[in-house]
């Protein structure tokens, strides 16, 4: 329908058909039979054929205007996609897990706004389980959460969260304690919905350990609360509490019998969502150049010693 409907208003602009095929850069027939197709499709005669030229009918008169405003609509969706291949307009909707969310996922948006100034963003969070269903829905692009085994999704790997036990400052322990010796501590920990729950509990199983009380909270803030009035010990993920360490306000216990627990960090996406475009290609593609520093944060390992 296009070509018809680009014959038509180029035949009206350059009054022959014989003009219209030039501009158009094929044949008199081929345009001529274009027209005719469009004239069976509409179902009237949209054009006179005369000697010198053509004329519209009054029903070609009714209806170039809405011809050339399709074709302009054409045009105008053929320079959003060239944008949107570029990344640079359109819109991205993401959502993240809690965590990710506070610690990575701020300047993962701040490097992205500065390369793709266009793309409006909308950002959701929750629970890993509760983005992985969003996604599942088509409703965001990807979702940065802990690494899933489901069929219907596809994951890119970006870094692993490692967990450090954390305690006040002022605690007697010293900078490395096996974890056996730890039982009688007193325990901050997240609740039984996160995915940490689960590390933690793994780890007192291991050490064969059952701290005499736990502390059970929704959210890493309160729990660095908690350690650092010293109401008690947590495993925390070390980006989450990167600044309380850098600050002295807490400070990390090594384990002797065990290395930190970690729990992989991916971007998902559904399997079945084809090649990425525009802003999402876009957004993938930073995601995979800022793995290294994203590792970096999330990793005790990785930072260097006083």
């Amino acid at each position: 329908m296009h070509h018809q409907l680009e014959a038509l208003v180029e035949v009206v602009r350059r009054g022959t058909v014989t003009g219209a095929a030039q501009s158009l850069y094929v044949t008199q027939p081929a345009l001529t039979a274009r027209l005719n197709a469009l004239e069976r499709d509409i179902g009237t005669k949209l054009l006179v054929r005369r000697r010198g030229g053509v004329r519209l009918t009054e029903a070609g008169r009714a209806f170039l205007p809405y011809a050339e405003r399709a074709l302009q609509a054409i045009d105008e969706g053929r320079l959003v996609l060239g944008e949107l291949r570029q990344g640079a307009a359109g819109h991205l909707a993401v959502c993240a897990s809690p965590i990710v969310s506070t610690y990575a996922l701020p300047a993962i948006l701040n490097r992205f706004s500065q390369t793709n100034p266009g793309v409006q963003v909308a950002v959701r969070t929750g629970h890993s389980e509760e983005m992985i269903a969003l996604v599942k829905r088509d409703e965001v692009a990807v979702a940065l959460v802990r690494a899933f085994n489901d069929p219907e999704i596809e994951q890119l790997a970006l870094y692993e969260d490692e967990l450090v036990l954390v305690v006040n400052p002022d605690h007697p322990c010293g900078d490395v304690v096996r974890l056996s010796e730890l039982g009688g501590e007193h325990f901050v920990l997240f609740d039984r919905l996160s995915s940490y729950h689960e590390l933690t509990h793994a780890l007192f199983l291991e050490a064969g350990i059952a701290p005499p009380s736990v502390m059970e909270l929704d959210n890493v803030d309160s729990a660095k609360k908690m350690v650092e009035l010293g109401l008690g010990i947590a495993f925390l993920p070390h980006v989450a509490v990167a600044d309380e360490l850098r600050t002295g306000r807490l400070r990390i216990v090594e384990l002797a019998d065990r290395t930190p627990p970690r729990r992989p960090i991916v971007a998902v996406r559904r399997k079945d969502a084809g090649d990425p475009l525009g802003a999402t290609a876009a957004f993938l593609a930073l995601l995979d150049e800022m793995r290294p520093e994203l590792q970096a944060a999330a990793s005790a390992t990785a930072q260097p010693r006083d």
